[in-house]
């Protein structure tokens, strides 16, 4: 029989969060086979989705659903890029928006809480999705999710799984698309210069005066003569201006025919856009820096959980 030894414990309840001698009563009937012990484990003690909650989902895929006229922008996160090839992790993606788009959930609770299939019956998703944290191994989690019901025409993007973009929209159905295309490429992060947030213009700003401060001081050092304030406050606002129309949808250059703006572009189609949300994957989440060699080794492990 394999030796049993302490660091082994340590690592199979680094993995499963499981008492101390329930790991090592586990390692011992698997005689040292730490995937197989891990099993044993699950078995015993249920989903691992206790430890695994507790791990950063920094990976993922966004989704888009419409049902009856109504559509659902989700945020689904993991662990690792390679969760988001398995087949079971992306219909749980795709479920879990067209019941946002069919149930109104108020938040994730109340997403969690509705029932997985179709006809309303049987396990929740948030079942699904433990079971799902069991069975492959790592940590799942909807972060966050828009639906969209105020009677508006809906035009959507996905670019693969990663970006997704929802216009509100009347007018030219392509028109829309293409605005959509757009906003995946450039992420404005409002429709026009005043809908921009003051604190993104407060910060841009402050940048914008540290510059003149360095531009300043390197002059000084130089025995050269500075700028007044006078134009170092036109320098400082026209930077700040640059950095509207770069940021706002309708002041960019459209991305098929710079030659025009994203304004200039709708007014021609006889379209107009209310709005706009767009999700990125992970935007706004630290995400862990693994060994490349372990990451690959997890990967693997997940792989044949998986199978």
């Amino acid at each position: 029989m394999a030796a049993i030894t302490a660091s082994m414990v340590a690592e199979l309840r680094g993995k499963t969060d499981a008492p101390m001698m329930e790991c090592k009563r586990a390692l011992t009937e698997a005689e040292g086979d730490m995937a197989n012990a891990e099993e044993i484990l699950r078995v015993r003690l249920g989903s691992k989705a206790g430890k695994a909650s507790s791990r950063v989902t920094a990976e993922g895929v966004v989704t888009y659903a419409v049902e009856e006229g109504v559509g659902a922008l989700l945020e689904v996160n993991c662990e690792t890029d390679f969760v988001t090839k398995n087949d079971s992790f992306l219909a749980l993606a795709n479920a879990a928006a067209s019941l946002i788009a069919k149930n109104n959930p108020a938040d994730m609770a109340a997403l969690g809480a509705c029932a997985y299939a179709q006809e309303g019956f049987g396990p929740t998703l948030e079942d699904v999705r433990k079971g799902l944290i069991g069975k492959i191994g790592e940590n799942m989690s909807f972060r966050r999710f828009k639906r969209f019901a105020n009677g508006s025409k809906l035009a959507s993007y996905l670019h693969g799984t990663r970006i997704g973009v929802v216009i509100e929209f009347d007018g030219d159905e392509v028109a829309a698309k293409d605005v959509a295309m757009h906003v995946a490429a450039m992420k404005p992060v409002a429709l026009s210069s005043d809908d921009v947030p003051a604190d993104l213009v407060a910060r841009e700003r402050s940048v914008a005066a540290a510059k003149a401060a360095e531009d300043a001081a390197v002059a000084t050092a130089a025995g050269k003569p500075v700028q007044s304030a006078e134009i170092v406050a036109k320098r400082i606002e026209g930077g700040v201006q640059k950095y509207l129309k770069e940021v706002s949808l309708f002041n960019q250059p459209f991305v098929k025919n710079d030659k025009q703006t994203v304004e200039q572009m709708l007014k021609a189609s006889g379209t107009m856009v209310k709005a706009f949300t767009l999700y990125v994957v992970g935007e706004g989440i630290e995400k862990k820096v693994d060994d490349f060699a372990a990451e690959v080794a997890a990967q693997v492990a997940a792989s044949q959980r998986a199978a």
